[in-house]
């Protein structure tokens, strides 16, 4: 019977070696792996060198520490969704132009989901910041003129306090014991910093897409602080859509084993669900998840720059093609926009903190500023001479066109959003600051819709200092980066 048994595995074993001899060949596969045995080697020998180091977020400080500002604030900052604040924080931020004697002249750059406060080169850090041409003199945000400051947001890992900051209780990072913050919080956290520099208020607030968020937080929470209200490719309620996208990332980026419920400091990260992540978006530096690179340009423009154009095939592989027949397809990335969008995901997955995006996207998702969702959260404005919500209810009606606008080639919609004067009145705060609201025509993610909503709402909120502008062009939400001419020349006459 043994005997029997042993020639019956010998067989079974035999068909499965003639079985697995014919497995294909996958090199991205094996990039994969090379990755990921480069990724422990490298923890091994950062755990070997420095064992010692107890400073905020290591693996993720880029551009180096050396570089930037640290404000530490060593009291307690309240939360929107938590009765325990957090016990401190520090915010990292950076500086351009020459603060005027008064301090009147300070305009705050809000970032997007993943940017560092490297907005512009700076002398401590020469290399070209995510606005670069935006900053500068005679730029849009002229420094012969301002002095601008930007923050890295608390959740961040840039520098400011966030999930992989050390917790002061435990000697550990916080991982997901970091408490749940809303963009309310990080404009809270920025004004505490204000504070510190002796800045009474803002000549300009200014943001595109998360940073536009928080430029509008801004003007709503400290209305008496704040100057003018830039506002670009951005919204004051996320969509049920930008909602799903951003949870299609957080739910690929949890599946990976690494993620380890949030703490994996100490091991390998979650790099497989940053890389795919980044699929979905392209954020500030062209470098977020996967994921997010679809939502954040156009398909025109991936036409224009990509086609249907094939990768240049290694000599191994175009070795193998038969000449007469037509190019044999991969499984792995075949298509020029695969493999950038491959190179992409490689260049930002160990670049930024998986915890930090899952936190910030978060903040992004409950973002709204409709009045009921506001009274929800007991927020306040910290004080404010507009009109009082119960003074403009009998405004909020669609049948003041005056009170509305659009561009001549997209008429106001005949059946206007059921929540928009909930937003107006939420957007009362605002009533009586210049606000510039730019929107992209070719903007999947933050539509233009969303942009007419804000300046609509704010019209009718009995706002009459609204500049509202659609941009054409194919680069899509990525258009505030891209589009010098016409997003700075809008900037620059607004602020002038």
């Amino acid at each position: 019977m043994f005997s029997l048994l042993l020639r019956r595995c010998s067989r079974r074993s035999l068909a499965l070696t003639r079985n697995y001899s014919d497995i294909p060949h996958f090199p991205c596969v094996d990039q994969h792996a090379a990755r990921e045995s480069r990724i422990k080697a490298s923890i091994h020998h950062n755990q070997a060198n420095d064992a010692c180091e107890t400073g905020p977020e290591p693996p993720y400080a880029r551009p180096n520490p050396t570089s930037y500002n640290i404000y530490k604030h060593n009291a307690p900052l309240s939360l929107t969704y938590s009765t325990t604040p957090l016990p401190s924080f520090q915010i990292a931020y950076e500086t351009w132009g020459t603060l005027s004697p008064t301090k009147d002249n300070v305009i705050l750059l809000h970032t997007g989901l993943s940017a560092s406060s490297h907005a512009a080169s700076t002398p401590a850090n020469p290399a070209p910041g995510w606005w670069e041409k935006f900053i500068g003199p005679g730029k849009a945000l002229d420094t012969n003129q301002f002095f601008v400051i930007c923050t890295n947001v608390i959740g961040g890992c840039y520098g400011s306090t966030g999930p992989s900051s050390i917790e002061q209780a435990t000697g550990k990072p916080w991982a997901t014991r970091f408490p749940i913050v809303s963009v309310f919080d990080m404009v809270n956290a920025q004004f505490k910093l204000l504070d510190h520099l002796g800045v009474d208020k803002l000549y300009a607030s200014v943001g595109s897409s998360m940073g536009a968020m928080q430029s509008l937080a801004a003007g709503w929470l400290h209305p008496d602080r704040v100057g003018k209200v830039v506002s670009i490719s951005g919204t004051a309620r996320s969509s049920p859509s930008a909602v799903a996208m951003r949870f299609a990332q957080r739910a690929v980026l949890m599946a990976d084993p690494n993620w380890n419920n949030g703490f994996y400091y100490d091991g390998l990260p979650p790099h497989t669900g940053m890389k795919l992540a980044r699929r979905l978006a392209d954020d500030v530096f062209l470098a977020q998840t996967e994921i997010a690179t679809i939502t954040y340009r156009s398909g025109p423009e991936w036409d224009m720059r990509f086609g249907r154009q094939m990768r240049t095939l290694p000599d191994d592989l175009q070795a193998q093609q038969d000449p007469n027949l037509p190019r044999k397809p991969a499984l792995c990335p075949d298509f020029l926009i695969e493999t950038y969008l491959d190179h992409q995901g490689e260049s930002f997955c160990l670049k930024y903190d998986a915890n930090s995006l899952i936190y910030i996207s978060k903040a992004m998702d409950l973002f709204d500023m409709t009045k009921p969702a506001l009274d929800s959260l007991k927020l306040k404005p910290s004080s404010s001479t507009s009109t009082p919500s119960s003074e403009v209810v009998h405004d909020l009606s669609l049948k003041h066109h005056h009170k509305t606008t659009h561009s001549k080639s997209h008429p106001p919609p005949p059946n206007p959003p059921p929540h928009l004067p909930d937003l107006a009145q939420g957007l009362s705060p605002l009533a009586h600051i210049p606000t510039l609201i730019l929107g992209v025509q070719s903007d999947i993610l933050f539509t233009v819709e969303q942009q007419r909503e804000v300046a609509d709402a704010l019209r009718m909120a009995g706002n009459e200092r609204v500049s509202y502008y659609e941009l054409g062009g194919v680069w899509g939400h990525d258009t505030f980066l891209i589009d010098v001419l016409n997003v700075g020349g809008a900037i620059r006459g607004f602020l002038s």
